[in-house]
């Protein structure tokens, strides 16, 4: 960590990497959440099996924990040392002209993104330890889904998500787009690549949505 720290070039390439090993997460993420409005067997099983593996549960959880965590952390620092830069090296920065919104302000979007995290943890993570670890309830495979519509017949924790789906839409347009360069991917395929970054940040914040407003106006 201290390397990274003392090291601009390691920092950005460092924060690209965990934000692209998050982006994968958060595809499988989504893929999984997407089978609840199209069958509630699947979900059932998909949910029971990541719940229930081992892999899962105690290698890959862990893992992406930490990743969270050092994105995160990465972000600060990546934030403070950019203003901090800004402040010595401009007598006058204007920064509406040298980058978009989305650049200028990722930390509020990744801040909007954080308190969303805690509420999904909140809602999901915290239930299913209390669940599986202090109450040792019996296992069930078909709880998932019923757990899942519940969430969402709150029209304020509903309008919480999908508010917190745009952010994390805006936050990937840059950031996930921004990621390829960061790690050197300058080539043949960098304009392609970017314009992959640009659809998933509108597709898949977008499906969430979706998932988040159709159990809204079913339950």
């Amino acid at each position: 960590m201290g390397g990274l720290i003392k090291s601009s070039i390691a920092r950005k390439v460092a924060m690209a990497l965990s934000g692209l090993f998050l982006v994968f997460f958060l595809l499988q993420h989504f893929t999984i959440n997407f089978t609840s409005i199209i069958s509630a067997d699947v979900f059932n099983e998909l949910s029971h099996f990541m719940g229930t593996n081992f892999v899962v549960q105690f290698l890959l959880q862990p893992v992406l924990i930490f990743g969270v965590v050092f994105h995160f952390i990465m972000g600060f620092i990546l934030e403070i040392r950019n203003r901090n830069a800004r402040d010595v090296s401009y007598a006058r920065y204007d920064g509406g002209s040298n980058s978009s919104w989305m650049s200028r302000n990722m930390i509020i979007t990744g801040l909007v993104v954080l308190a969303f995290l805690g509420l999904h943890f909140y809602d999901f993570w915290v239930p299913e330890i209390v669940h599986k670890y202090i109450e040792f309830a019996p296992e069930d495979t078909t709880r998932y889904y019923g757990e899942l519509v519940e969430k969402f017949e709150s029209p304020i924790r509903t309008g919480l998500y999908v508010i917190s789906f745009v952010f994390l839409g805006l936050h990937l347009w840059h950031g996930f787009a921004s990621s390829f360069q960061s790690v050197g991917f300058n080539n043949k395929y960098s304009v392609a690549a970017t314009k992959f970054a640009k659809a998933f940040a509108i597709v898949i914040p977008l499906g969430f949505v979706v998932i988040a407003l159709v159990h809204y106006f079913n339950h």
